[in-house]
């Protein structure tokens, strides 16, 4: 699922660069509404053109993937690794005798009488 929403995000996302590239900005239209061109029929604003629509659609696609792939990258990992590993078993040893009180050391248990 994750993989498909990125492959869909990264489409979106090269789509929407493309898009805005192949638009003119908003400055190139300013030499007409000073006399500079009679070519534009519905004034300097103009009817809003399709690919003005498509770059919506597309940034709108684009924030969906963005907020699902967001709250699916959240939902990861809730489990623990350390679940599947038992734990390691710590050898037995002797406990290391204390000095006496009076200053003398104690002589380490003999083994095996």
């Amino acid at each position: 699922m994750t993989t498909l929403l990125t492959t869909i995000h990264i489409v979106i996302c090269l789509f929407l660069i493309v898009i805005v590239l192949l638009q003119h900005g908003k400055g190139a239209d300013m030499g007409a509404a000073f006399g500079g061109s009679s070519q534009t029929v519905f004034g300097t604003e103009g009817p809003v053109p399709m690919l003005n629509k498509i770059t919506t659609w597309a940034a709108v696609f684009f924030m969906l993937t963005s907020i699902s792939l967001a709250y699916l990258s959240t939902r990861v990992g809730d489990g623990s690794v350390m679940k599947e590993v038992a734990p390691i078993a710590e050898p037995q040893s002797a406990p290391i005798p204390l000095p006496a009180a009076d200053g003398a050391v104690p002589q380490a248990p003999v083994q095996g009488k």
